[in-house]
């Protein structure tokens, strides 16, 4: 799948920068949010979705933890803050639906806080969307088999090491409390303007492909053509950089 991939990816990035262009132009806002197993592919589906876009125009918010301030904050308060601008794509490699799944199963939040979560996210998504925000929700489902194998390659790839936590490794054990807690969050907070949609990443570059082609359906905009480019003819021979202290250029790597 490898070369089809790769043509395959290249022809939705295309398509995702003509997207870019559509949400600069018309000022429209666009939220979507990854939720989704551990090790399901939601960095490596955002890097692929971000890969050829231009900087200026997305973010990605990946929020640690809450500090100890923040703790005492309303709950969403701190995700406000990276709510788009006019033009802008921002996209949250998870959100505000830990409080649906992962605080829950790991005894982070208490019952109480649970279940106000659970009746506030819908009048809070309704303001969003209310005020022109475009959201979208994915959430990513892997087998725990394949998690497993998952897992392990992390664990043996000095590369990959950091991406396990220790909580991670307890949340193993809770494969199947937290698919009954994803069950819970969809069917609360799945509505027409603030949609929940699940994709099968057990074929993690299938997953993606289906996943951005699904994405790109969703977003009511005109997608801009990216227009042709004719480079003018260089006026005189082409220079090198000449830098007077050679003291400062880099060595090449051995």
């Amino acid at each position: 799948m490898s070369k089809h991939y790769r043509k395959a990816i290249e022809a939705l990035q295309l398509d995702l920068i003509r997207l870019q262009r559509g949400l600069r132009s018309s000022g429209k806002r666009l939220l979507v949010i990854f939720e989704g197993r551990d090790t399901a592919g939601k960095g490596g589906t955002i890097k692929a979705i971000t890969e050829s876009l231009d900087t200026r125009g997305y973010r990605v918010a990946a929020l640690p933890k809450p500090s100890e301030a923040e703790t005492t904050q309303w709950y969403f308060q701190r995700y406000v803050a990276h709510l788009p601008s006019a033009g802008e794509f921002v996209l949250f490699d998870r959100s505000w639906y830990n409080r649906a799944v992962v605080e829950p199963a790991m005894g982070f939040c208490s019952s109480t806080q649970y279940e106000a979560f659970l009746n506030a996210v819908p009048a809070f998504e309704k303001l969003l969307t209310d005020d022109g925000i475009i959201l979208i929700k994915y959430w990513l489902a892997v087998d725990q088999v394949e998690q497993e194998k998952r897992f392990a390659e992390r664990a043996d790839d000095p590369l990959k090491r950091w991406k396990l936590s220790p909580v991670d490794l307890v949340a193993r054990q809770k494969y199947a409390e937290m698919g009954r807690l994803r069950d819970v969050m969809i069917e609360r907070t799945h509505a027409r303007h603030a949609p929940w949609f699940v994709v099968d990443f057990n074929d993690q570059k299938r997953g993606r492909l289906n996943l951005i082609h699904h994405l790109l359906q969703q977003v009511p905009l005109h997608e801009e053509a990216v227009p042709a480019v004719k480079l003018p003819k260089l006026k005189g021979k082409p220079k090198t950089e000449q830098v007077t202290d050679r003291a400062l250029w880099v060595p090449a790597a051995e």
